[in-house]
């Protein structure tokens, strides 16, 4: 082939990049809200299951890290919430990683994604991203960074390389 038309085809092959919608704070909110009651209420369910009623009567680990007088009468069973912890961050992790949704992402119509590639992230950016949430948490405005950027992300997706897009 000649030089002209290989630098012809070229050009056709090369596509205007696409305009990504990335997903608002509150569709972001709405789908994490959501997401805490129906993956959290079956695996809290679960734990009930197999360690008994009154681990759901335990201090909190809010309780525990302050010293709270509740701690001390009825403190938590490590491994229940150890358990508990593990179970929903495997859930959600792996929902991430096949569909980039949970149900309250599906339901916000917004999807999580990695940032580079736009398709669906790999786990390792998965769990990082679960564990940026406590990270975000403890900060609170890690979750608003979101606010302020352009694209969008807070600040378990800029530690993770992740992103979250709307989907119609």
């Amino acid at each position: 082939m000649r030089h002209r038309t290989l630098k012809k085809n070229k050009k056709i092959s090369l596509s205007a990049p696409q305009k990504i919608a990335y997903a608002p704070f509150w569709s972001r909110a709405l789908g994490l809200i959501t997401d805490i009651f129906m993956i959290g209420l079956p695996i809290s369910l679960i734990i009930i299951f197999l360690f008994g009623y009154d681990q759901t009567h335990t201090a909190g680990g809010m309780d525990v890290l302050m010293q709270n007088k509740e701690a001390l009468k009825n403190p938590p069973n490590p491994l229940g919430s150890l358990t508990q912890l593990l179970l929903f961050m495997s859930v959600t992790v792996v929902m991430w990683h096949k569909s980039g949704q949970t149900p309250g992402k599906k339901m916000a119509h917004t999807r999580v994604v990695d940032a580079h590639t736009l398709q669906n992230a790999p786990y390792w950016k998965l769990i990082l991203r679960f564990i940026g949430y406590f990270i975000s948490l403890i900060t609170l405005v890690g979750f608003f960074i979101g606010l302020l950027r352009r694209d969008k992300r807070t600040l378990h997706d800029l530690l993770s390389g992740t992103a979250v897009i709307r989907v119609l």
